[in-house]
C-alpha cells in the first residue's frame, strides 16, 4: 500500500494527466470500474477480479490524494475511519476497544438490527452536533433510507428500498395487482407511471423470493444479446 501510495504520488506530480485528475472528474471513472468489477465477479475469472480490484483501489487512492493535496485527510485516515465504523457497528463482534468479544452468538436478523440501529444513533448524533433538527423518518434522506444514492439503477434502488422497509418493520403499500392477475401488459401500458408500478411491482416479487432483480435483468439482456448476435 506504501508503494501504491508513493506511486499516485509521483504521478500527480509528474503525469500532465493524472495532475489534471478532479474528485469530479473521476466520478465517471469509479462508477465504470464499479461495473467492470460486476463483470468480472459474475463471470468468476479470478485473475480479472484481482485486477478490478486494483482499479477500484486505485480510485480510492486517487480521491485520498487528491484531499491530502487539498489539506483534507489522508489515506490512513480513510482507513481508520473505515475500521471504527466496524467495530462500532459490529458489538456482536467486537468490544468498544476493538477487542474480541468472548462469544459470538448473533443471529443474522440480530446482526442486521443491530447494525441499522448504531447507524440511527450515528445519524442522529451527527445531526445534533451540527445543530441540526432531529432526522424525520417520513424524508426520503432520512429514517431507514437515508444513505440509499439516488443516483443508483432504479431497479437497484427500488430493491435497496424495500429491504430497508421491511427490515425497519414499515407497512407497505398493497400491490396494483398480483402479477399476471390484472397487471397490464405491455400493449396496455401507455404512461410511464403505469410503466413504474408495474417494475416495481417485479421488484417487490424479486425481493419477496429473494432475488437481485438488477442481477435478473442484467442476465436477460445479456442473453438477448448472445441471442442477437448476427451469424
Amino acid at each position: 500500500m506504501a508503494r501504491l501510495v508513493a506511486v499516485v504520488a509521483a504521478l500527480r506530480e509528474h503525469c500532465p494527466w493524472t495532475a489534471a485528475l478532479t474528485h469530479d472528474s473521476l466520478t465517471t471513472y469509479l462508477l465504470e470500474e464499479s461495473y467492470e468489477l460486476i463483470e468480472a465477479l459474475e463471470t468468476g475469472r479470478s485473475d480479472h477480479v484481482a485486477a478490478e480490484l486494483g482499479d477500484i483501489l486505485l480510485q480510492v487512492v486517487l480521491h485520498a490524494r487528491l484531499a491530502e493535496e487539498a489539506g483534507n485527510f489522508v489515506l490512513a485516515d480513510v482507513a481508520r475511519g473505515l475500521s471504527e465504523k466496524l467495530i462500532r457497528r459490529s458489538p456482536h463482534v467486537f468490544q468498544a476497544d476493538g477487542g474480541l468479544q468472548e462469544t459470538f452468538p448473533a443471529t443474522i436478523a440480530e446482526i442486521e438490527e443491530t447494525w441499522e440501529r448504531v447507524k440511527a444513533e450515528e445519524r442522529a448524533a451527527n445531526s445534533t452536533a451540527n445543530g441540526e433538527p432531529p432526522p424525520d423518518p417520513a424524508a426520503p434522506d432520512k429514517g431507514p433510507f437515508a444513505g440509499i444514492p439516488r443516483s443508483l439503477p432504479a431497479l437497484a434502488m427500488a430493491q435497496k428500498s424495500l429491504e430497508r422497509a421491511a427490515r425497519a418493520g414499515l407497512a407497505m403499500p398493497p400491490a396494483d395487482a398480483p402479477l399476471g392477475a390484472g397487471s397490464p401488459d405491455a400493449e396496455h401500458i401507455v404512461t410511464e407511471e403505469q410503466l413504474g408500478k408495474v417494475l416495481f411491482d417485479v421488484v417487490r416479487v424479486a425481493q419477496r423470493q429473494g432475488l437481485d432483480a438488477e442481477r435478473a435483468l442484467r442476465i436477460a439482456v445479456r442473453d438477448f444479446q448472445g441471442r442477437s448476435d448476427p451469424l
